[in-house]
């Protein structure tokens, strides 16, 4: 007997061949058994689609395309500002612990809401919701997905004032001064497009070939690059006071404002992964079965989390050393960071290894992000690949010349995306996995435990039931009283 919300590819395969492998008698086949035929047919052309789609060339292609989408311009940008702000490693502690409760099992939703209907996030939904409730799910995954192209409508821009960087310390230039940069629409729009035309072409190579294949080269160049940049940054002079005001505890720095730092620690472990708006869920149907998702999130937690923790041995003896505040906030990057490079002993090559390691993390994320976009609407229209892809690079590139030409777009679309768009989307997620509305606890566990590796903890039961939705409506009001 089937049980869940759901019914499970194996029972489905059992009832089409019992209702086609049964006889019928001749006079028999009344038109309650044709409708039921019809409805099977229906059932097995949907798993026949399934066994077709398209899955991605390796387990190790999975781990870098998802990990690319996590590890992007927070991890870098943001980081290591908040944990400055808030009493470094004091921080980083209370951070690791939300991290766990709160981004591992969002995080698990999206893949298994992907891996178990194959399709993106407004697909999963209107796939696997409740028959009562299938409408209204239906539309708030359109809404959640909408979500993907308000982010790339202004981290498109970001990144080209990472690649004008990048390019300017190749040609041994030094970095822009920032205030100009922003007050050239012409320059900006050239770097953006360049940031949405690499994206559409390699999208338009196709799953295994252009974006896992490039991605994963991607990461690995990313690492490496991280890698010997800690290297340098630790042999500077004055490295170890970094040190100490990155990894001992300085507790009466957090104290002096606990919920700010709470919930500042509570914000990046929910926004690092880029949960809540199905980026995820379409990774999740390209994977297989053989390994759980709660392994493989795992995974990708903990490739994110060395990111930023390595980013942050880079940042804070490099300021340290070089009389830089850490708290300056995301002019670190563009402003503080340049300073840096002009007295250091071979600058400007080290500015471009910075600055392309910071061009490679942010460009991981916009293919991700077109992916998820170009996936699901190849999902819901059928149409082809290249004609989706290139649609969707000629809507962004229209709709983000606003964000280049006017200055205060970008700070208005961040606030509503990261305030309002993830904290909602992975609510909206985390109540259709644990209630009878939508897909339902014991399905969605079953789901992520499935494969080789650790099962979905029973303890995320009520966590994710209860103390999840309100940590994150915690988060939301919290991020706006800031405001």
């Amino acid at each position: 007997m089937c049980k869940g919300s759901a019914v499970s590819l194996g029972c489905a395969h059992d009832v089409v061949k019992a209702v086609f492998d049964e006889p019928i008698a001749p006079g028999k086949q009344d038109a309650r058994v044709l409708r039921l035929r019809g409805s099977c047919g229906i059932m097995r052309k949907r798993m026949e689609e399934k066994g077709r789609r398209v899955k991605l060339g390796s387990r190790l292609g999975f781990l870098m395309l998802a990990a690319g989408c996590a590890v992007g311009l927070g991890n870098v940008w943001r980081f290591p500002f908040i944990a400055g702000q808030n009493g470094g490693a004091a921080f980083v502690i209370v951070y690791l612990l939300f991290l766990v409760a709160l981004g591992f099992p969002l995080l698990t939703a999206e893949l298994a809401l992907g891996r178990a209907a194959r399709r993106g996030v407004s697909g999963a939904m209107r796939e696997l919701a409740a028959e009562r409730y299938r409408k209204f799910w239906a539309v708030l995954g359109v809404v959640i997905f909408a979500g993907n192209l308000l982010l790339m409508l202004y981290y498109t821009d970001v990144a080209g004032w990472l690649f004008k960087y990048a390019g300017d310390y190749l040609r041994g230039k030094a970095g822009t001064d920032f205030a100009t940069l922003l007050k050239s629409p012409v320059t900006c729009s050239g770097y953006m497009l360049l940031a949405v035309g690499l994206a559409t072409a390699i999208c338009s190579l196709g799953v295994r070939n252009g974006v896992e294949r490039v991605t994963k080269f991607m990461m690995l160049a990313l690492l490496a690059l991280l890698g010997v940049l800690a290297v340098k940054a630790l042999t500077l002079p004055g490295a170890a006071q970094g040190l100490r005001f990155y990894l001992a505890p300085d507790w009466a720095r957090f104290a002096a404002h606990p919920w700010k730092a709470i919930f500042d620690a509570m914000g990046q472990a929910f926004f690092t992964l880029s949960t809540g708006v199905g980026c995820m869920t379409i990774f999740g149907s390209y994977v297989g079965r053989e390994h759980s998702l709660a392994l493989e999130s795992t995974w990708i937690i903990a490739i994110d989390t060395s990111v930023a923790l390595l980013a942050g041995l880079v940042i804070f003896p490099a300021c340290a050393s070089y009389g830089v505040d850490v708290t300056s906030g995301p002019g670190l990057i563009f402003i503080a960071l340049p300073n840096v490079f002009e007295h250091m002993a071979g600058g400007r090559a080290w500015g471009f290894a910075f600055f392309l390691f910071l061009s490679l993390a942010a460009l991981t994320t916009i293919i991700a992000v077109f992916e998820c976009i170009i996936g699901g609407l190849i999902d819901e229209f059928g149409r082809s690949r290249l004609r989706t892809t290139v649609a969707v690079g000629a809507v962004v590139a229209a709709l983000s010349i606003p964000t280049v030409l006017f200055e205060p777009v970008l700070g208005w679309e961040d606030f509503i995306f990261g305030q309002f768009w993830l904290p909602l989307g992975s609510f909206a997620i985390c109540i259709f996995v644990t209630r009878s509305c939508g897909w339902g606890y014991a399905a969605f566990s079953e789901e992520a435990s499935a494969g080789r590796g650790m099962r979905f903890p029973a303890a995320f039961g009520p966590l994710m039931r209860w103390l999840v939705p309100v940590l994150i409506l915690g988060t939301l009001v919290a991020g706006l009283v800031g405001r």
